[in-house]
């Protein structure tokens, strides 16, 4: 019998996303379980015996690899760091290492010490590896530009996972968007028609969470939930049958795009099926900038007036801006932070514009000579895109663009502007349709959570009179949302310290570039590294051959 580790790497990066002092609140180590590990387990010949190990969540071993005749492992650009660890260590072993994911995909030749590259989607190319390892003639690169069938994709091996080590498990109904956004690899890995799972797959797969005793939170982790109405419109209304008939054990989060509030019967489907909150991608609340990024479904529209809709149907909505765009003309902080305060999202994950491998944005740079060196190399700066974006030169002035960032976080992340926000969206959030109950078990969880919260947010003097404020006066005003504007005070815990240590390197780095300790063409990980950083790919047969291939 063959015995497969799949390991998860670890986020290196402290992020805006990682938010495990929330999780934490509720007994939990990390915020999302590895779903592409899972589901690569159920394409696995399932006579093998196997175990997955998450390094967000558990002590690493030894005897992890000693068990283990074969090792795969994979994830996405912040995970990078870490992957090569397990690399390495697994061929020191001489384990047979199989590398794939997002990353391995974009940048196969920054993995090439790994006995194996699957690259793609792996309902395309495992397949054609694991019939070639069981021949004895498997290849060191698979790489096949198809898409998957999403209806022929496996239902994922929750069973390995450890359920309470995290605060919610993610599904996934679709792949692929249907807008063209410069800097974004979605479309470029996933393709721009949306690729649905059918209603009963997904069902399937909800039916496997609730036999194994799972309740509570799901995400469904699309890039963009809504990217073909059509097919979210025919699902919703089983999904929801499927829900009353079962007690209604799951709520559920996505994200999708800006055009979610134009569509007033799909807001109503989401919030009767028990959707509590979206992610939305804003970037900027500039015209120019969106329509220099290609991100054209975000103009011509008031962004206020569209979450506001969002929030009406019962779901708050999280946000992303990015600066550092070619589009900025002069100072952009304070229309960000106009915008923040007048949408009145209390999360926004803002971050400096980071040029992904394998988008439009990054292969016009390269073309204009702006790319830096190295660009794809993950460097820890002990803070994602926050710190290590600008791997470009930027139209702007660098300092420029550090000082509006600054300012966008030292001004939104205050205890005052945050539970204001918090509270604008409990008075604008409708949860009369809300039916999901927490077990006895949530609610014991739920109940600590509470009380931790009140003595890390309630007794500090910089947050207890904002804290108890929004609060109470939520129960008082809006109760049946009281949990779910307890969840965002809650973050609070990660984004109030997170935000000073992102400032504290931001303002760093603004010392080092007045200084000139950093020149033109160098990456902004140079102004604030917490680790070296590493030594310059070379190349390798490894980038011949996916070159070959491509060809």
């Amino acid at each position: 019998m063959t015995r497969a580790l799949l390991v998860h790497p670890e986020f290196k990066q402290a992020s805006f996303w990682n938010y495990r002092e929330t999780c934490e609140l509720v007994d939990a180590k990390y915020p999302a379980a590895p779903l592409g590990l899972c589901t690569v387990a159920a394409l696995l010949p399932q006579d093998w015996e196997m175990r997955l190990v998450d390094r967000n969540v558990e002590a690493w071993s030894d005897a992890h690899l000693d068990w283990a005749d074969i090792v795969l492992t994979g994830g996405m650009l912040p995970q990078q760091l870490d992957c090569l660890e397990v690399v390495r260590e697994a061929r020191k072993r001489g384990k047979v290492v199989l590398i794939g994911g997002p990353d391995a995909t974009s940048s196969p030749h920054l993995y090439k010490e790994a006995s194996h590259l699957i690259l793609g989607e792996a309902e395309v190319t495992l397949p054609k590896f694991l019939a070639d390892f069981a021949a004895g003639t498997a290849q060191p690169v698979y790489v096949d530009p198809r898409m998957a069938d999403m209806s022929k994709s496996p239902v994922p091996r929750f069973d390995l996972l450890k359920f309470d080590a995290y605060n919610h498990i993610g599904i996934q109904f679709c792949r692929g968007c249907p807008f063209l956004c410069e800097f974004c690899d979605i479309i470029e890995l996933y393709g721009r028609v949306p690729r649905a799972k059918s209603g009963d797959q997904i069902l399937a797969e909800l039916q496997r969470l609730f036999d194994l005793g799972y309740r509570g939170h799901v995400d469904l982790v699309d890039d963009n939930f809504i990217g073909n109405k059509k097919l979210v419109k025919e699902f919703l209304p089983k999904l929801k049958e499927w829900l009353i008939a079962r007690k209604w054990p799951f709520e559920f989060t996505t994200e999708a795009s800006i055009n979610l509030a134009d569509d007033e019967d799909l807001m109503n489907l989401m919030q009767e099926t028990g959707f509590f909150a979206v992610f939305v991608g804003i970037e900027s609340p500039d015209e120019e900038t969106l329509i220099r990024m290609k991100k054209k479904q975000n103009a011509g529209r008031s962004i206020a007036e569209s979450v506001h809709a969002i929030v009406k149907h019962g779901m708050w909505v999280n946000a992303g801006f990015i600066l550092g765009c070619d589009g900025e003309n002069g100072s952009v902080a304070r229309g960000i932070i106009e915008c923040i305060e007048d949408t009145g999202i209390p999360v926004n994950m803002a971050g400096l514009m980071f040029a992904l491998p394998n988008t439009q944005l990054t292969r016009r740079l390269k073309k204009e000579g702006r790319l830096h060196d190295n660009f794809e190399v993950a460097v820890d700066t002990g803070g994602d895109q926050c710190t290590a974006g600008l791997n470009f030169e930027p139209k702007r002035p660098r300092v420029e663009i550090l000082r509006d960032y600054l300012n966008v976080i030292e001004t939104t992340y205050t205890p005052a502007a945050y539970y204001g926000r918090v509270r604008k969206t409990a008075k604008l959030m409708d949860s009369s349709k809300r039916r999901h109950v927490p077990t006895m078990r949530h609610m014991w969880k739920e109940t600590k959570a509470f009380f931790k919260m009140a003595w890390k947010l309630g007794c500090r003097p910089s947050t207890a009179w904002h804290h108890w404020r929004t609060f109470l006066g939520t129960l008082f005003t809006n109760p049946r949302s009281i949990r779910y504007i307890g969840s965002l005070c809650a973050l609070y815990v990660h984004f109030g310290p997170f935000s000073k240590h992102v400032a504290a390197k931001i303002r760093h780095a603004i010392q080092l570039l007045e200084s000139g300790a950093v020149q033109r063409g160098m990456s902004l990980a140079a102004a604030v590294p917490s680790a070296a950083p590493p030594a310059a790919p070379t190349p390798a047969p490894v980038e011949e051959a996916v070159a070959a291939k491509a060809d």
